[in-house]
């Protein structure tokens, strides 16, 4: 175990402990709430500072809970606990309706949307009679824990605390594991975005949705807990003000790092209480003045610490131990059939695309046969990219056909045709840079494993996760970087990043491998390690397809090149065809020789 896990301890220890020292009932009360508003925080974390999704609407699931689980126990009296399960059932189906909705927006429109929900639940707590419109529901029973009731604060402290610290863990376990890679890769802001995941087989809606489901439920959890503490509920507390509130603690706190939403809790609430006390005694006038001084330490924060407070906090503790890699080689994870040498592998005809008016790729076609590397060349504008992403069905065709080991795969879309065994890399690189060597490469094991977030929570995926880690630490290795598997993959140089996206595209056992520019940006002696590299993975007897403007790298390296202009084929043979044809010596140099 080590220092950071004896300080969780420690933390968890010195919390249960608390309620039974002479500590005022003040604190206990203010305690409390930090729990509570940590929850909801925690979720922001998740949804905000890991997927970029900004929400206002936190407060609203707060009252979901809230709301089920008081008119439960008034109206019908029935146990808390089973208003528990009925507001987490509540908020999980109203979460699902909202995020399906929602979650396809993009930009402004998503808090926007975030809002325009929050109050729309709002008002209709506030208007309905059953649960006594504005004035809410009154005598909340208290829960009761195997005889004991917690109505009392310092009773009910303790399962606030012990759930306020076991959903930290949890969402630090799932971060930690391959849906936690996914959802790291998703915040655009971070390096990620949609593109990359979806080439690795994940669905980033689905990740986004999960992350948006989860932060409702901690949400609701956090409700249910607040309305058998106060013993009543009404729509104050759930409203947007709320709901702005809870963001400002997570972004003040650290909005990227789960212990953040907790310091950002305490902090806020904390100095909210202080400030309503001494700002009116100082300007001889009540008011809330507190509002001001929270909007100008958030503009602050974001100006001088927009990553949050608890950065600061953490340098003070002692460095993250590394994932350890098991000494002992695991099981290895599946590996598809490779192709028969020779055999048609992929094949394009008549490839078209149009944007509007623009045609990009018109009449594009060519077969790349399983154990060579062919080259698609061409000057700036000749349409290569767009005829990558439509193989790699990041773009659909507007017209042509594209088959995969013998099967259609034309309009399936990016993350079907990662499954049926390829992969790829990426123009300008696509790593998250707050994220190790190791951890990047190991999204690439994404469709050869199958844990989910409860094994993840729960640490059962343990076994898998070696085995993920395992293939990731070995493809590296192949690729020359075996000594850099600890690194943030946003402290490498170019030339080793791109290293790192052939090792993560490796990872997934592609039949085919496609390459985007892979030598851009590279020195002399990169490029010649990259190509070395390349020819080492086509012993192997791995397939490439190779996008490149780097006319001696490609020359040098492939076995068939097509070569484009203007978007249409302009001659297809071996490089030294190509080097010889006064066709291809024009396309480049604008002349005919």
């Amino acid at each position: 175990m080590d220092i950071r896990r004896y300080g969780l301890l420690a933390f968890t220890v010195i919390m249960v402990a608390v309620p039974f020292l002479p500590v005022p009932d003040y604190w206990i009360t203010k305690l409390n709430y930090v729990g509570l508003f940590g929850l909801v925080a925690l979720g922001l974390v998740l949804l905000t500072g890991i997927g970029g999704l900004t929400s206002f609407g936190q407060a609203a699931f707060a009252g979901l809970g809230a709301y089920a689980s008081a008119y439960l126990s008034v109206k019908l009296g029935l146990s808390p606990w089973l208003g528990l399960l009925a507001g987490l059932a509540v908020t999980v189906a109203v979460a699902l309706v909202l995020g399906w909705v929602t979650l396809r927006m993009s930009g402004h429109y998503l808090p926007l949307a975030t809002i325009c929900w929050s109050l729309a639940l709002f008002y209709t707590m506030g208007n309905l009679d059953a649960l006594g419109k504005y004035d809410g529901l009154l005598g909340v029973p208290a829960i009761q824990f195997f005889g004991i009731s917690l109505q009392e604060e310092r009773r009910i402290y303790l399962l606030i605390w012990l759930v306020a610290i076991a959903a930290a863990i949890a969402i630090t376990r799932l971060l930690d594991s391959r849906p936690g890679r996914i959802m790291r890769a998703l915040d655009v802001h971070r390096g990620g975005g949609k593109t990359m995941p979806e080439a690795m087989g994940a669905s980033t809606f689905r990740h986004k949705l999960l992350m948006f489901v989860i932060a409702a439920i901690l949400a609701s959890i956090s409700g249910w807990l607040f309305a058998h503490m106060q013993r009543s509920v009404n729509p104050s507390p759930f409203g947007i003000k709320f709901g702005i509130e809870y963001l400002f603690m997570a972004v003040l706190g650290g909005v990227g790092h789960v212990w953040g939403a907790f310091t950002g809790a305490a902090l806020v609430k904390l100095a909210e209480d202080q400030l309503q006390t001494w700002l009116p005694a100082l300007l001889g006038t009540s008011g809330s003045y507190e509002i001001i001084v929270f909007g100008v330490v958030l503009v602050l924060v974001l100006k001088f610490a927009p990553n949050g407070l608890w950065p600061s906090i953490e340098r003070l503790l002692p460095a993250r131990r590394r994932r350890a890699i098991p000494a002992d080689a695991p099981e290895p994870l599946p590996a598809r059939d490779k192709p028969t040498a020779g055999s048609v592998l992929l094949e394009v005809k008549d490839a078209r695309r149009t944007f509007g008016g623009l045609v990009a790729v018109n009449g594009v076609g060519f077969t790349l046969r399983a154990g060579e590397i062919f080259g698609l060349i061409g000057p700036n504008g000749a349409g290569k990219s767009t005829t990558f992403n439509l193989v790699s069905g990041v773009l659909p065709l507007t017209s042509g056909e594209v088959w995969l080991r013998g099967e259609r795969v034309d309009g399936k879309g990016a993350r079907e045709i990662a499954r049926r065994g390829l992969s790829r890399t990426f123009q300008h690189v696509k790593l998250v840079p707050d994220m190790t060597v190791l951890e990047n490469v190991a999204l690439g094991t994404y469709l050869r494993t199958g844990s989910g977030t409860l094994a993840a929570m729960l640490r059962t995926d343990r076994a898998e996760e070696a085995r993920a880690l395992a293939e990731a630490e070995r493809q590296l290795r192949r690729v020359g970087l075996g000594d850099h598997l600890h690194e943030l993959a946003g402290n490498l140089a170019l030339g080793p990043q791109r290293l790192v996206e052939i090792a993560r595209a490796l990872a997934s056992d592609p039949a085919l491998l496609l390459l985007d520019e892979p030598a851009a940006g590279l020195r002399h002696r990169e490029k010649q390690a990259l190509a070395e590299v390349l020819r080492q993975l086509k012993a192997e007897g791995l397939s490439l397809l190779l996008v490149e403007h780097d006319m001696d790298f490609v020359m040098n390296l492939t076995d068939r090149i097509l070569v484009m202009e203007f978007g249409t084929p302009l001659l297809e043979g071996t490089p030294a065809e190509i080097q010889a044809s006064e066709k291809v010596r024009a396309a480049y140099l604008g002349t005919e020789h």
